[in-house]
């Protein structure tokens, strides 16, 4: 007797559900993405204890007529695709017909909906329609969803909180608000409003919306293409960081998308700007041809494969880099919560310029400008230094305000920045050791070093063996710090031992170049003359990014004018 029989239309909607439905969030994104494909200008998402009681989306998109609405709810119709080519060229949110009929088959469904001026009411509970109506005319659809997992238990215990699921559909509501600010969304949760877009179709509009002032103010917008992609959007000055990757946030042709390249290349251009385990805030739209990424790799469309991926990855990476070198990134010493010239409305990038304060030029005396063509407006200051306070902070004045630089961190770029060209240089200096110096190690790890002798080679040592476990270094590279040459060689050694793995000559170059960076800088706590302190200003002031140390740490902060009468109660709000 036959084992293998056809399972039940309503069994495989079943099983579909457990991939397309896994939380509210999963069924609140496939119902306005619906909306989104129905060219609905306006989407309002109504929940009832975060979703898990009740989910009600309404459009104003074009709506169904009667069969459609009863259509909609079979497996795999779609109006999307109809034939095999229309899989290479996917321009909608939804395409595969899974997620309204896996939805229905586990929850009860009343769908709303009109196209024309009759409008039509289905009433479908555990995928069976228990009824189907006329109803009002209002043009587009609304959909209530009540009971879910009402008839799957095992799946139903797993929902979390009313927090947890409310916070995870915010969370996607957000960033479909940020892919598309043409549409106006409004997201409530017990009557109370969570979410509001004006649908303005302006993108920063709808930051500031999301993320308020304090976010929107601090945004750099980029725009670049190849042959290939164009990406356009805005990204985020390095002294607004996060402690997770939930603010990379990249679209793809309008949809939003989890790509870990993407992310890579975004979190590589901020390389230097910012500790590691902090990241940026981003929103990026991606434009490209739809045969060149493939959606269709799981139920949620949210996984990618990017074709001509280093394409991209280069483009993100340079575009972002360009537009951190050519901003003015100081942070504010003091945060300001709110700025009287905006109150309620609010501005276009240009204008947020007169709300941190006119631009000035910046010249340290003998600065040769012609050499520096990166930082322009950081290199545009006019700054006086004054003095040194708490033996560690640089005190500068100019007609803004004052800035505060921490001599250790700056002093650590400036040495970075010096140490990385100089070993990426093919022709290396050398200079020959009066009195070698001999480095003695334990048996472990001078087999080690063994190993990887080369490549102490290649950075312009020479060096024998001598005794034991024991090398003597004859010539060393000129550009040892003098004074440190033992121990800037000692610790190149150590990197050296600590290999494993596949070596990367670039990560190894900048492992040295930050070691002996921090190393080698002045200290805090030590006290340094007027004339050092000038010096380290101009050779700062040459960096590519003279913000941060190797380790992302600001290097300046600025106390404007408007900051200080606050703080002396000068200036009253």
């Amino acid at each position: 007797m036959s084992v293998i029989k056809v399972m039940s239309e309503n069994l495989a909607n079943k099983i579909a559900a457990g991939e397309v439905v896994e939380k509210c969030a999963s069924v609140v994104k496939e119902l306005v993405e619906n909306s989104i494909d129905a060219n609905a200008s306006k989407i309002k998402i109504n929940l009832i204890k975060g979703g898990l009681t009740e989910i009600t989306v309404i459009d104003d998109g074009i709506g169904m007529d009667e069969v459609d609405a009863e259509m909609a709810f079979l497996r795999h119709a779609t109006s999307k695709i109809y034939k095999d080519d229309d899989l290479f060229f996917i321009n909608t949110l939804g395409f595969r017909g899974e997620a309204l009929p896996s939805i229905a088959s586990v929850s009860e469904v009343v769908l709303e909906t009109c196209k024309n001026e009759v409008g039509t009411k289905v009433h479908i509970k555990g995928g069976n329609i228990l009824e189907k109506t006329p109803s009002n005319g209002r043009i587009g659809t609304k959909i209530t969803i009540t009971n879910l997992f009402y008839n799957t238990p095992a799946r139903l215990k797993y929902l979390k909180s009313e927090q947890t699921e409310l916070a995870n559909t915010t969370m996607f509501i957000e960033k479909l608000s940020l892919a598309k600010p043409e549409i106006a969304f409004t997201l409530t949760n017990n009557g109370k409003e969570i979410v509001k877009t004006s649908g303005s179709n302006n993108l920063l509009k709808t930051i500031h919306e999301i993320y308020g002032l304090q976010i929107s103010s601090k945004m750099l917008e980029i725009h670049a293409l190849n042959d290939d992609f164009e990406i356009k959007g805005y990204v985020c000055k390095p002294e607004i960081l996060r402690t997770n990757r939930n603010h990379l946030i990249t679209f793809i042709n309008g949809r939003v998308v989890r790509n870990n390249e993407i992310n890579r290349a975004i979190n590589d251009a901020y390389y230097t700007y910012k500790p590691d385990g902090k990241y940026p805030v981003a929103v990026i739209n991606i434009d490209t041809d739809p045969t060149l990424v493939d959606v269709n790799i799981h139920p949620t469309k949210q996984d990618v494969k990017i074709s001509k991926m280093q394409s991209l990855y280069n483009l993100i990476y340079e575009t972002i880099k360009d537009a951190l070198y050519k901003s003015l990134l100081i942070p504010d010493a003091v945060s300001k919560e709110k700025v009287e010239e905006v109150k309620n409305s609010f501005f276009p990038l240009n204008d947020f310029k007169d709300i941190e304060g006119s631009q000035t030029t910046f010249d340290f005396g003998s600065t040769n400008k012609e050499e520096v063509v990166k930082n322009e407006e950081f290199k545009s200051l006019v700054l006086y230094p004054v003095g040194l306070c708490l033996g560690t902070y640089i005190v500068c004045e100019n007609d803004e305000g004052i800035y505060l630089l921490d001599q250790h961190a700056a002093q650590e770029r400036v040495n970075y920045e010096n140490y990385l060209e100089n070993l990426k240089k093919s022709e290396i200096t050398i200079t020959d050791l009066l009195i070698p110096i001999t480095i003695e190690m334990n048996y472990s790890d001078f087999m080690s070093f063994k190993e990887h002798e080369k490549i102490f080679n290649d950075m312009g040592f020479v060096f024998e063996e001598f005794g034991i476990n024991t090398i003597i270094i004859k010539s060393h590279p000129t550009w040892l710090k003098t004074g440190y040459e033992e121990e800037s060689i000692r610790k190149i050694i150590d990197l050296i031992i600590s290999l494993k793995g596949n070596f990367d000559a670039i990560k190894f170059r900048e492992n040295v170049a930050i070691t002996l960076a921090c190393k080698m800088a002045i200290k805090a706590n030590e006290h340094i003359s007027m004339l050092e302190i000038e010096g380290l200003l101009k050779n700062l002031v040459k960096c590519d990014n003279p913000y941060n140390c190797p380790h992302g740490r600001p290097t300046i902060v600025k106390f404007s004018i408007y900051d200080l009468e606050k703080m002396f109660k000068r200036a009253m709000d």
